[in-house]
């Protein structure tokens, strides 16, 4: 049994050791405020430095225009699934591609709101690749168009953004964002759960175009679920996820740090490198992605033998490999190599993918 683990959960999910490192020794005394940032008033200046100083560092990363917002939110994508069309539907029509499980709520949860259309899919595949999305019919009235970039079950990304034909682009990109460099200009809004790739659970980041926020909702709204009052108060409208956020700032400097989003690109490709050559020349794993459509964040894999795939899941944990199990849609297993695993922990799972073939072929 090792002593060292690597964790492959799809989220909650690894963050980078120095960043815990920094969390821990700050976790008493935040620079000298003998106070934890998770004790200290959300309107203090100390705490509003922290927010100002992860919006800053956020925007340089992405490169966000002026005219877009960075909000820092609660109630996770599943809220964003209401939050978008209550806030971005005005002629009641919106465009769904329904790539994954995540698509497919949103999109059921939009169609209390308004004319839903779903107009690509990838469901007579079980989700296993991306359609064609460069001539969809997209509705000559629609608000918006919505993609969940990439799936974190199925282990799909979209190689090239929807042709939209000039409709504004929604993207949920919760398990691919800041794993490379982004073109925001080419969206509306977009959304992330923090709690895959950026920081703690219960941290979600909107990021919206100012031309999107809306003085007047529906009647029937609520306050909460209006972006221009997140907007307007900075994130503080009501007491924000300090903790959360506070993690999140620290991510962003560890990826200044490192030498922002072109060199964290790099080593994710290296990453997905070495798993995914591996499984186009495995025996025993089979890779269950189109190769045109693959994750290199989330990597679906299988034996093809369910009493295997567990067998392999279970030695695994004593290799110090843990949470390779698949969701229970694609089943088999599911490495999820997020910015913060390192290389080292891709290599030890070739090493024990190839021990446990030599061992059961």
């Amino acid at each position: 049994m090792t002593n060292e683990v690597y964790n492959f959960s799809a989220g909650p999910a690894v963050l980078p050791k120095k960043v815990l490192e920094i969390a821990q020794k700050e976790l008493l005394d935040y620079q000298g405020t003998k106070m934890s940032v998770m004790e200290m008033s959300h309107r203090s200046k100390t705490f509003e430095n922290i927010v100002n100083g992860a919006i800053e560092d956020l925007r340089e990363l992405l490169n966000i225009p002026n005219n877009y917002k960075v909000l820092f939110l609660q109630g996770g994508a599943h809220l964003q699934f209401s939050m978008v069309p209550i806030n971005l539907l005005k002629n009641g029509v919106a465009d769904y591609i329904v790539t994954g499980l995540w698509a497919k709520k949103a999109y059921n949860e939009a169609k209390k709101y308004g004319n839903i259309n779903k107009i690509a899919t990838s469901e007579d595949k079980n989700f296993s690749y991306i359609p064609d999305c460069s001539n969809l019919d997209i509705s000559h009235d629609a608000d918006y168009v919505y993609i969940c970039e990439n799936n974190t079950i199925y282990g799909t990304k979209y190689p090239v953004l929807p042709n939209t034909k000039g409709k504004t682009l929604v993207s949920d990109m919760s398990s691919c964002f800041l794993s490379e460099p982004v073109d925001v200009t080419k969206y509306g809004l977009i959304f992330a759960g923090a709690q895959k790739n950026v920081g703690p659970a219960g941290v979600q980041i909107v990021i919206i175009r100012e031309d999107l926020l809306r003085d007047e909702l529906p009647v029937w709204a609520p306050t909460m679920l209006n972006y221009k009052i997140h907007a307007d108060n900075n994130s503080m409208y009501n007491t924000p996820p300090c903790w959360g956020i506070y993690i999140c700032s620290l991510v962003f400097k560890w990826l200044k740090d490192l030498g922002g989003l072109n060199k964290m690109k790099e080593i994710n490709l290296k990453k997905a490198k070495i798993l995914y050559d591996f499984l186009d020349n495995s025996k025993l794993f089979k890779g269950t992605v189109e190769k045109s459509s693959r994750s290199i964040m989330n990597v679906p894999f299988a034996t093809g033998n369910d009493e295997l795939d567990k067998k392999f899941i279970e030695e695994a944990k004593d290799f110090g490999l843990v949470q390779l199990k698949g969701h229970r849609t694609v089943g088999g297993m599911r490495a999820s190599i997020y910015n913060a695993m390192p290389i080292e922990g891709v290599k030890k799972l070739v090493q024990f993918m190839e021990k446990f073939e030599k061992e059961n072929v």
